[in-house]
């Protein structure tokens, strides 16, 4: 079984994948953006993730979108500290003692973020901004998540090329690793993603969910979150409140190719859907 170690004792045990359920404390993100900007609501959906079956709370304070404009420091605090604050004050131990990951790319959300009590820096920019791998290594108890991609969000889906799509990813994975190491971070503390929708093409994308256990060559946990996405509507023509289905199909694609984490919007119907194809693997199992 593939444990990894978080801060005051919490684990994650990913000897099947887990789910990482969506918090966007933004006005803006491409799904859900504005439904849980207020503290209030943001803690009540945090709530209700962890019992549709969420293990992890990604909370993110600034889009990623295509387009997207930046969001300056202080507004990105100012979004997410409040929330992580709230939940990590919470009567309810089960929602208190929750494992929850900061996705940012600014070192001094991440320092704020894991000062407040964020297990996880989950960083589409894989610790390449200024100051972020000295920030993360100061913390050697968290999980850190490495995203490929290819661009800037505001720019990433103009025209994207690779000379190999997987040798390009890995080659980036293994710069990444090795920065993370240089800096003092220890290899089992990192999770790899390859970022779909990031800086890909629709046939990318599909590419990288096809062969999608070739990241799994690193031996660390890798994480695959394409929930609503525009591959998703593009391929279906179906807008993002009518993408589920695609989104559950890619959820379960991803993880019977290996996937450890499976981020989601959807967190109640992906439950479902994994523990249905686990049903059937220990079927299986108990036969042999």
């Amino acid at each position: 079984m593939t444990t990894v170690n978080l801060p005051r004792g919490r684990k994650l045990h990913l000897d099947t994948p887990i789910i990482m359920g969506i918090l966007n404390v933004t006005p803006d993100s491409f799904s859900d953006g504005g439904n849980y900007y207020q503290t209030d609501s943001a803690v009540m959906q945090a709530e209700t993730l962890l019992n549709d079956g969420a293990t992890i709370l990604d909370i993110g304070g600034e889009s990623t979108r295509p387009g997207a404009p930046d969001v300056t420091l202080e507004e990105e605090l100012n979004r997410v500290i409040p929330t992580i604050k709230a939940i990590r004050a919470h009567a309810d131990k089960e929602l208190s003692n929750c494992v929850i990951s900061i996705d940012t790319s600014k070192s001094e959300v991440m320092r704020q973020a894991l000062l407040e009590g964020a297990d996880i820096i989950n960083d589409v920019r894989a610790l390449q901004e200024p100051d972020t791998l000295t920030v993360a290594a100061q913390f050697t108890d968290i999980a850190i998540c490495l995203m490929h991609m290819q661009g800037q969000p505001r720019t990433m889906q103009a025209n994207p090329q690779y000379d190999d799509l997987f040798a390009d990813i890995n080659d980036f994975f293994q710069q990444r690793i090795d920065a993370c190491k240089s800096a003092g971070i220890k290899q089992q503390q990192l999770i790899l993603d390859p970022g779909f929708g990031f800086g890909k093409s629709l046939a990318h994308n599909y590419q990288l969910l096809a062969r999608f256990d070739e990241f799994n060559r690193f031996n660390l946990p890798v994480l695959a979150g394409l929930s609503r996405k525009s591959m998703i509507g593009n391929l279906l023509n179906r807008t993002t409140d009518e993408r589920l289905a695609g989104s559950l199909a890619g959820a379960l694609i991803a993880a019977q190719r290996g996937a450890k984490i499976i981020r989601v919007h959807d967190v109640k119907e992906t439950a479902d859907v994994l523990a249905v194809w686990q049903a059937c693997e220990q079927g299986i199992s108990n036969e042999r």
